[in-house]
């Protein structure tokens, strides 16, 4: 507990001290100023006693404790006065340091036995594991001389997951079978697959291998055969926690949006009847085995939400070592980096190592300012400098991937926002041909 004088109790302090001078020039005030000041002294200890035996207020926090990074999300305190006198203070949750906020601090007054709801807002800029290690009042004394911080300690862990709002987006037209609103293509196909699915009769477009000439004799019609894109298959990411995912476009970091990503196709190939799991590399080392279940979705939720990017350079080809060691059965592997020039070579060896066993899809980002520098206006020297040094990247770049893909690999080169819609095309689009 800690008082400081409230600004009557300064107020009133200043005026004595004035007085204090009027009386050093008039002797027969002297007594007068002297008694003031004992009765001011008094009431300012007696206003501190009573202060002192009040109790805390009582305060309950009531939030989502798992948040989404870079959304707003309201907290409700309810704070109830169990005084026999009002209550006049300020009320200030103590939310990590981390977080912005909006409504803090709130002004409150309550009689005696009332309670009161107050609301604010936090924003997490990061995921990870957060603390709220309580409340703070700034209560008045009774008479309003003091004003006494007190705290009430209801600590409480907050973890913050990748934006689910936006996932849930992207899962809700999913679920309507609306991919395409967000740029997911998939064409329509009559009995195409791997998998048999049903006899049904023929239809207007079916091939002739498609008919079933057993069925077709015994119904005395033509009955042909429908499949369906096989299932019970593995996903199985590989996402790079390194520095070169550090890196962020309009406030979105790398691995943020490689989570997200990581979380719609999990959601689609767990829908589809497939297997999903995940690994990180880069100075991050976690593996979630592929595994069936609507639930899986919640498991990848908190295997992740804690994942930061780190400084460490990541190692293509030692993690490409790990990932066979642990993964016996063939999977669709998709690799999620940021690249740089030196860093083909490995990449191109832990390439041929997963392809010995695995379908590699890579999905490499680039920063929106490449597409900038490239698409923007050159007027003056250094803005022509600029471009052709960004096309020289851009054009080694794309070597680099064709090397890639020469050594068996798919390659998606694109921005960080690109890359959720993509990765569901791709993995249609493998699906749909049976590559895997």
């Amino acid at each position: 507990m800690r008082f400081t004088p409230s600004p009557l109790l300064v107020a009133l302090a200043a005026l004595w001290t004035a007085l204090g001078i009027g009386a050093a020039l008039q002797p027969d005030g002297v007594v007068l100023w002297q008694g003031g000041g004992v009765l001011l002294g008094a009431a300012a200890l007696a206003d501190a006693l009573r202060q002192r035996r009040r109790p805390t207020p009582q305060v309950t926090r009531r939030l989502n404790r798992n948040l989404p990074v870079g959304a707003w999300s309201t907290v409700t305190l309810e704070v109830r006065n169990s005084d026999t006198l009002p209550l006049r203070c300020e009320v200030h949750d103590l939310h990590p340091a981390e977080f912005e906020v909006r409504g803090q601090p709130a002004g409150l007054t309550l009689v005696p036995g009332q309670w009161a709801e107050l609301r604010y807002q936090l924003r997490p800029p990061t995921r990870g594991a957060f603390y709220a290690t309580g409340t703070e009042f700034l209560i008045r004394s009774p008479w309003g001389l003091w004003r006494e911080r007190r705290g009430d300690g209801s600590a409480q862990t907050l973890r913050v997951y990748p934006n689910f709002a936006e996932i849930a987006h992207y899962t809700l037209l999913a679920t309507d079978n609306r991919l395409s609103q967000m740029g997911v293509r998939r064409r329509q196909r009559r009995g195409e697959g791997s998998d048999f699915h049903q006899l049904r009769e023929y239809r207007v477009g079916d091939t002739l291998r498609q008919i079933d000439w057993k069925a077709t004799s015994r119904y005395r019609k033509l009955i042909s055969r429908e499949y369906q894109d096989e299932r019970d298959q593995q996903i199985l990411f590989m996402v790079d926690c390194g520095r070169r995912m550090r890196h962020a476009d309009a406030g979105r970091v790398h691995l943020d949006e490689a989570l997200n990503a990581v979380l719609l196709l999990s959601y689609v190939s767990l829908r589809q009847g497939d297997s999903v799991g995940f690994m990180t590399f880069g100075g991050v080392r976690r593996w979630f085995a592929p595994r069936k279940g609507q639930h899986v979705v919640n498991g990848l939720l908190n295997a992740t939400y804690d994942l930061q990017s780190t400084t460490d350079a990541a190692d293509y080809r030692a993690a490409a070592s790990e990932l066979l060691a642990r993964q016996r059965r063939r999977a669709l592997v998709v690799l999620i980096t940021n690249t740089r020039d030196e860093d083909q070579t490995d990449l191109e060896a832990a390439v041929k190592l997963l392809r010995t066993r695995h379908l590699v899809l890579v999905a490499d980002l680039r920063e929106s300012l490449l597409d900038e520098i490239i698409a923007g206006r050159v007027g003056t020297l250094d803005q022509a400098l600029q471009f052709h040094a960004t096309e020289d990247y851009l054009a080694r770049r794309r070597h680099a991937h064709e090397r890639l893909s020469y050594h068996g690999a798919r390659l998606l080169d694109l921005r960080p926002a690109q890359l959720p819609v993509a990765l569901v095309n791709q993995y249609f689009a493998i699906k749909r041909g049976g590559a895997l």
